[in-house]
């Protein structure tokens, strides 16, 4: 019978393993390594987000079960100790390399017009246990990270992705994103910094947020309305000299306020350095902010990142990251099938699926028990 590997062969056919290979060399992270390869902890932890399994015992067990089938995943039985010694001690910063290479690479082939490109920017918190006090406490008795995420939803897929502690501001992580001269920047009042906010003008890129309650602008011009829509207003005016007292504002062109009611009767102003732009779209545009939402959600909720598998900084990143490295990488081996199932189905197809011995283009068929070979039968009853 031809041999067929596992679906879990199948996905990490994904992986840039030339990358993964000048990664590791470049960290030197095998050096003087007796048990545990690189390859050995990123497979164990990936086996573990695609699993389900909440901790590192489930994913011992787990692996051990399918012992005979870890040699064709390219590497063998994994320890808990040896497991949980890695996630302290290798390296976070490998790992957040890798999910970098394979961000490219899940955009790698998506064309558009810079201008047409929309992104939407975020964060997420996550709840960590005492024990992570050391680097990641917020306040008395709470501890948690935040998960800052560059999203791009015609894509569903995230660009960029740093972590941080819970009580850093997501505008400290923001000064250091990369940007992308031309595209429009979606986001939030987290982000409500007017300097972060010329940096992005400069660049030819167009801004949509949200003005906070508490902010006056200087009126120069009112747009006509169009008929029948929640646009309350569509003004166009300056910021404030200063953002402080202290900080002069360096944004001095100006802006559009939209104010917007939403279906529960909210009244949103919305601002935007796009002059010309219809105030629809530009609400329209904010509105698009869910989807970031629906993203963070799904990954907490498929992945399993709300449960972590190590206290220390360092297992907290590196999670993380193989968390956005196996969601990259359901959506190119969706993508290189043309599955048609939503991507939470076939994430629960993968799930279901992922040490058995199946083509990953054929997870819905019945398995059918090999038909036997009547010389090899006669061999072993003579």
């Amino acid at each position: 019978m031809r041999h067929q590997n596992s679906v879990f062969h199948s996905v990490l056919k994904q992986v840039a393993w030339l990358d993964f290979d000048r990664l590791v060399e470049a960290h030197n992270s095998d050096a003087r390594v007796r048990r545990l390869t690189t390859k050995g902890q990123f497979v164990a932890l990936l086996y573990g987000q695609l699993s389900g399994a909440t901790s590192l015992r489930e994913i011992v067990s787990g692996l051990t079960s399918h012992a005979a089938r870890l040699y064709h995943l390219g590497t063998g039985e994994v320890r808990r100790s040896t497991l949980a010694d890695a996630n302290a001690i290798r390296p976070s910063g490998l790992f957040a390399e890798l999910l970098a290479v394979m961000i490219k690479q899940a955009h790698r082939g998506l064309r558009r017009k810079i201008a047409e490109t929309t992104y939407l920017i975020d964060s997420t918190g996550l709840r960590l246990s005492g024990l992570s006090a050391d680097w990641a406490r917020f306040s008395a008795g709470v501890c948690g990270a935040k998960l800052h995420v560059i999203y791009d939803p015609d894509a569903d897929r995230p660009i960029y992705a740093a972590v941080s502690a819970a009580n850093v501001n997501d505008i400290t992580p923001a000064h250091d994103m990369p940007v992308e001269p031309g595209a429009t920047y979606v986001f939030d009042l987290g982000y409500y910094d007017y300097a972060w906010w010329a940096k992005l003008d400069a660049a030819g890129c167009r801004i949509v947020t949200r003005f906070k309650s508490n902010t006056p602008l200087t009126l120069v011009a009112e747009n006509a309305l169009p008929r029948g829509s929640a646009i309350l207003s569509d003004r166009i005016g300056y910021l404030p000299a200063r953002q402080a007292a202290s900080r002069k504002n360096p944004f001095q062109d100006p802006v559009r306020e939209i104010r917007v009611k939403t279906e529960t009767g909210k009244i949103l102003r919305i601002l935007c350095n796009d002059l010309d732009a219809s105030a629809q779209e530009i609400a329209d545009l904010y509105k698009r902010r869910w989807a970031i939402e629906l993203f963070f959600r799904w990954v907490k909720q498929t992945l399993k990142i709300t449960r972590f598998l190590g206290t220390s900084e360092n297992a907290v990143r590196i999670q993380i990251a193989v968390a956005l490295i196996a969601f990259l990488l359901l959506r190119l081996a969706q993508k290189a099938i043309k599955d048609g199932h939503s991507p939470l189905a076939f994430a629960r197809l993968v799930r279901a699926n992922l040490m058995h011995r199946r083509r990953i283009d054929r997870l819905l068929e019945p398995e059918t028990a090999p038909i036997p070979n009547p010389h090899q039968m006669a061999l072993q009853w003579s």
